[in-house]
């Protein structure tokens, strides 16, 4: 079975969604096409970034991932397949596979360079449509990615906020609000190895602290704020029952620490 996912701040309603799986089904009728996300915000990378590092590895290997937030659509940016681990992707060269890639080197990088595998005419402001969908359908069918284009060293990195940690502190920031409203931070659970997690730490963001990460949501009553490592591997922080960033006014970017008495 083929499996494509499609990733895209399009909206779920696009008529610009309909186009990429009509592409890909002329080429491809019998393909499995999973809508991963099309509710990234508009040109908003780092968040598409964000979605296919939590989620690609959770598909069977061979699936292959087209992502298509591309705010330099028509410049001179390249347009790569990439092998990273099991999964294969089509996406622009433009950080959109940056932390995937930091996280386990690509095994191949190749630029889409041959018409020969586009759709014609190729818009300028279309290359989800005209250049990606099409490669994304023929890598299903079985073409070798080799003679989509020359090989490519590295992909296009992505600057992404440091963790400062220090033996009593941890400073990082949200980077990321799921559709509960919980603010996702940079700080993973890697960095608490070692560290009493019980209510000697306070979590602070912004004006708003709490004390302890727990294991889960239920562990504190409804309406509390409460730090927990979530599904991600990431600290975050949550209020209990109802959605912490629209109740407290936290936006992305706002800065969290952990601090220990």
């Amino acid at each position: 079975m083929s499996i494509i996912t499609l990733t895209t701040d399009f909206g779920p309603g696009s008529a610009y969604v309909a186009a990429l799986k009509g592409v890909i089904l002329s080429i491809h009728p019998t393909a499995t096409v999973v809508d991963l996300s099309h509710d990234v915000p508009p040109q908003d990378i780092r968040r598409a970034a964000l979605l296919l590092d939590d989620a690609t590895d959770c598909y069977p290997p061979e699936t292959i991932h087209l992502a298509v937030v591309d705010p330099g659509v028509g410049t001179d940016r390249a347009i790569v397949y990439a092998r990273i681990g099991s999964q294969q992707y089509v996406a622009p060269d433009n950080g959109l596979l940056s932390r995937l890639a930091a996280r386990r080197r690509p095994s191949k990088i190749v630029r889409l360079t041959e018409p020969e595998y586009w759709r014609h005419p190729v818009s300028p402001t279309f290359h989800g449509r005209d250049i990606m969908a099409p490669a994304a359908a023929r890598l299903a069918l079985g073409l070798n990615p080799d003679l989509l284009g020359p090989p490519q060293e590295r992909l296009t990195p992505l600057e992404w906020p440091l963790v400062r940690s220090a033996p009593m502190r941890i400073d990082g920031e949200v980077i990321d609000i799921d559709s509960f409203g919980n603010l996702i931070t940079n700080i993973d659970a890697e960095s608490l190895a070692g560290r009493p997690t019980d209510r000697r730490v306070c979590i602070v963001c912004n004006i708003y602290e709490t004390w302890g990460v727990f294991r889960t949501y239920s562990d504190l009553p409804a309406g509390a704020l409460i730090a927990l490592v979530g599904s991600g591997g990431r600290v975050e922080l949550a209020l209990v029952g109802g959605n912490a960033a629209r109740r407290l006014g936290i936006a992305l970017g706002s800065p969290v620490t952990l601090a220990w008495e």
